[in-house]
């Protein structure tokens, strides 16, 4: 047997054992030692299990993870997720659909402190579907634009997908961040032109509601500067280089504590679900790490990687044929696939293929950065996009009385400005690398 038919059958193996419902870990983990197995011999697999785990959880930047993971739980706890949602109800909820809107600006805001999709869609729904709900919004409205905010989380840094994308690479995590900053205020105020769209084409999904006296919207208002202070504190910090991303995760972290312990918000019995949170999904990132490690290792041996990018070399269509093919095979992926997952497993592959290509006459770390914002793009459609997009069940599984398929008929509408995005960013790179390229 080949080496290539041996990795063919690695991967149809880790589709098999993920439709089982095996965890995305042992999914790719056992695959991926059997097939080393097979390449190699006993000896060499004891040696790469000896010191691959130790490898890989001694990165000191990997340690920005849970510490991210830890600011966003903080965050959650300490309710600055209500007074987001408030704070932009007052200012826009008079308006046809405003509700929505301030869930979609909530989401935004929120996920700069948070850094992950899944937690900004599912603290978002529980504070914001309530009041929706409570003021007749349609079912299908209100969910479709929590699952299609909640993907902000992904994108709007702090994200920890990205810091995933910058370590594999070994790029700049600061960079990625500034360049992630365009194409994720880009999706929030294309989200807002959605919502207000459907609803003067459809007026009774969102009845309109009394604005409220302006010393109450102020009121509201002064209730978000911890969320405004954090901000900048964190990242003001990191592009001044006062300190370094991992740093600057930790002094977040402190400060989404302090904020939500002075507020009276994070009691002892938040702090430990904090806590237990972090940990939690702390050891499924790296559980899924060190399995995404011993497929990639058994894939090198088979030079699948190096065979893709000889291969795509010497395709005779276009670079940016290439790029898009590679984006809609992320969408498909992720259909069966987490984020975290599809990029520890694709990316070795994918990357050193679409580094041979010129692309609009980049240089590497632009085409690096580049790429990277349009996978965390793409990664955040397949969050929404049926048939399994997992926002959408997030956000489905707290709003239990409204059917998936309405929701996925009300997601269509932000999937296509999300189709409109990427295109934007595919063809015009400064919007993605302008930022950067002005902060450093």
């Amino acid at each position: 047997m080949s080496p290539t038919t041996l990795g063919l059958i690695m991967f149809a193996g880790m589709l098999l054992l993920m439709a089982v419902r095996v965890p995305i870990a042992a999914a790719m983990f056992i695959p991926g030692a059997l097939g080393y197995w097979a390449l190699t011999n006993d000896s060499a697999l004891l040696n790469l299990l000896k010191g691959s785990a130790v490898a890989r959880l001694t990165v000191y930047e990997l340690s920005v993870i849970p510490l991210f993971l830890l600011m966003g739980q903080f965050a959650t706890q300490g309710g600055l997720s209500r007074a987001l949602f408030q704070a932009a109800a007052a200012f826009v909820g008079h308006v046809r659909g405003g509700l929505a809107m301030a869930s979609v600006l909530a989401a935004g805001a929120f996920g700069a402190v948070c850094g992950s999709a899944v937690a900004t869609a599912a603290t978002i729904t529980q504070v914001a579907y309530p009041q929706m709900k409570a003021h007749g919004y349609a079912g299908a409205l209100s969910t479709a634009t929590l699952a299609s905010g909640g993907t902000l989380g992904i994108l709007i840094p702090p994200s920890v997908p990205l810091v995933v994308y910058a370590i594999l690479t070994e790029q700049n995590i600061g960079k990625l961040f500034a360049a992630a900053m365009v194409p994720g205020v880009l999706a929030m105020l294309g989200y807002l032109v959605v919502v207000g769209i459907v609803c003067r084409l459809q007026p009774h999904l969102a009845p309109a509601l009394p604005a409220l006296p302006w010393g109450q919207r102020w009121r509201a208002l002064r209730g978000v500067w911890p969320i405004v202070l954090i901000f900048f504190l964190v990242f003001g910090g990191i592009y001044t280089g006062l300190f370094s991303p991992t740093e600057g995760a930790a002094v977040g972290a402190v400060a989404t504590l302090l904020s939500g312990w002075l507020q009276g918000e994070l009691d002892w019995a938040g702090l430990k679900r904090s806590l237990l949170g972090t940990a939690e999904t702390s050891a499924m990132v790296f559980l899924i790490f060190l399995g995404a490690d011993m497929m990639n290792a058994s894939l090198a041996l088979t030079q699948m990687p190096a065979s893709l990018a000889d291969w795509v070399s010497h395709l005779q269509v276009a670079p940016l044929v290439i790029v898009a093919a590679v984006l809609v095979f992320y969408v498909l992926l992720g259909c069966v696939m987490d984020e975290l997952s599809m990029m520890l497993l694709t990316i070795p592959v994918l990357f050193p293929a679409i580094m041979g290509l010129d692309l609009w006459g980049l240089n590497a770390e632009a085409k690096a950065i580049w790429f990277g914002i349009l996978v965390l793009m793409t990664v955040g459609i397949g969050m929404t996009a049926p048939p399994v997009g997992l926002s959408v069940y997030v956000v489905n599984n707290i709003a239990r009385e409204v059917p998936m398929r309405d929701t996925y008929r009300g997601v269509m509408p932000f999937l296509a400005w999300d189709a409109v995005r990427l295109a934007l960013m595919l063809f015009f790179p400064t919007l993605t690398l302008g930022l950067m390229s002005w902060l450093f």
